[in-house]
């Protein structure tokens, strides 16, 4: 035993002195991090950006070790609360409503915290932890996401941080499974399986979904295994687990038009009905008069009234307010109203100029989709960067992972009272992002035509 242990020492002490570091620098996040400590939430990313490149340079064969690393940091975040997100509160309170027997898309916090009679625990903690924002809307959280949340109120003991963990051990599963699947699809793909470590010890995704609770992992579990099961060619199941994907989180409705040059046109019908006798199914025991009323209204705040981190949409406000004397609070309505009409637009010009019969091609299709999406959307979390990081890893782009880090920079608003952004640092940001895909585009145009038919 003590040979096996001293031979390993030897071979991997290098590897094992990275783990142990990051271990330190991922506990001093967890639990000795204020989100006001700009200075030291960059340092710590960006060691732990760098300590993840050097693990999987050297054990990128090493699966155990690359797995068991990834589970090692997870475990970390366990007991922690989240100091980057309030959204759990959210997550808690309609899981505690679902409990209770109520509906969270027809209930406004701010009204319920008015009932003395009020049959939520920790309700007054959870809706000033929620922040002046979120209690004044309807949930905006799909119906398989809010059944998580509802285990979590269930399992979690009536305590807030027992439905933390409960969320984050779903989580931490997810991923997993992502680990599972993924390896699985690389390798139908003709791709290294290994590649799919650069999501899972990816800094980003462990300090946001293990850490803060972002449920984009649960969603891309689902997404993967269904790609999965497109390439064995059993669509009608991977239509089903595509599905849930979506109950968790919209973004994969974006994908949905790719499928008809996917597929033939008969069989993308018949692949859409699954999805949306899926979706329906799950849907209705949420159903009443005011269900679909509210909920569109709510997500379709998303694209009128908020701005965080936007790349385009800063260049257009900049030049609108200088050049034109334009009022932001009626840009971004105005702006928010022709985003949805030019996303439309490219994924019908994607659909349709591009080959997508290839998964592969399919793939690299959602991967360019969801870039012109996040590029012009006035509203980028760093989160959802992670869709792009995973999705990347299955084409032969890398600038998915270069944003990744990249976005660490529009923390620095975290760190204001008044939530203000530093748009030199999101500049920063974006030029680099721009940089690598211009880079890589000119590297890839001689091997493959982008926006052609082959």
């Amino acid at each position: 035993m003590w040979r096996q242990l001293t031979s390993h020492w030897k071979l991997h002490k290098y590897s094992i002195l990275l783990v142990l570091t990051s271990v330190l620098l991922y506990a001093t996040f967890a639990y000795n991090l204020h989100r006001e400590d700009f200075i030291k939430l960059l340092s710590l990313c960006i060691a732990l950006f760098l300590l993840c490149y050097k693990i999987i340079q050297f054990q990128k064969w090493n699966f155990k070790f690359l797995l068991g690393t990834g589970i090692l940091f997870r475990i970390i975040f366990l007991f922690a609360e989240p100091n980057l997100s309030q959204d759990f509160y959210r997550f808690i309170w309609d899981g505690e409503l679902l409990t209770n027997f109520k509906n969270p898309y027809l209930y406004l916090p701010k009204v319920l915290i008015e009932q003395k009679d009020l049959a939520i625990a920790n309700a007054q903690e959870l809706y000033d932890g929620m922040g002046s924002l979120s209690p004044k809307f309807y949930s905006n959280y799909p119906p398989l996401n809010q059944l998580i949340f509802a285990v979590a109120s269930l399992f979690g003991g009536k305590t807030i941080l027992g439905s933390i963990i409960v969320l984050r051990l779903i989580i931490i599963l997810a991923d997993i499974g992502i680990v599972y699947y993924g390896r699985k699809l690389l390798k139908n793909l003709n791709r290294s399986p290994h590649l799919v470590f650069w999501y899972f010890i990816n800094p980003l995704v462990l300090i946001e979904l293990t850490g803060n609770l972002h449920f984009e992992g649960v969603m891309l579990f689902f997404f993967i295994w269904s790609l999965y099961l497109l390439s064995l060619n059993k669509w009608k199941t991977s239509a089903i687990i595509y599905a849930l994907s979506i109950l968790v989180k919209l973004v994969p409705l974006l994908f949905l038009p790719l499928f008809l040059t996917h597929f033939k046109f008969k069989k993308s019908i018949f692949f859409y009905s699954i999805i949306g006798g899926t979706i329906v199914l799950f849907a209705l025991p949420f159903y009443s008069s005011e269900f679909i009323t509210n909920y569109s209204e709510t997500v379709a705040l998303w694209f009128s009234n908020f701005e965080f981190n936007a790349g385009i949409y800063n260049t257009v406000k900049h030049i609108a307010i200088s050049l034109f004397d334009a009022k932001p609070w009626e840009l971004i309505k105005t702006y928010g109203k022709i985003t949805p009409l030019l996303t439309i637009s490219v994924v019908l010009l994607i659909t349709f100029l591009r080959d997508n019969k290839k998964l592969s091609t399919l793939i690299s299709s959602m991967l360019f989709t969801l870039t012109f999406y996040y590029f012009i959307s006035p509203t980028i979390h760093p989160w959802y960067v992670i869709f792009l990081t995973l999705i990347s890893l299955f084409t032969n782009y890398k600038y998915a992972f270069v944003w990744s880090a990249a976005v660490i920079l529009s923390y620095w608003a975290y760190s204001q009272p008044d939530f203000k952004e530093n748009l030199l640092l999101i500049s920063i940001e974006y030029i680099s992002v721009f940089g690598v895909i211009a880079y890589e585009l000119l590297t890839q145009r001689n091997k493959k035509q982008i926006f052609c038919k082959n």
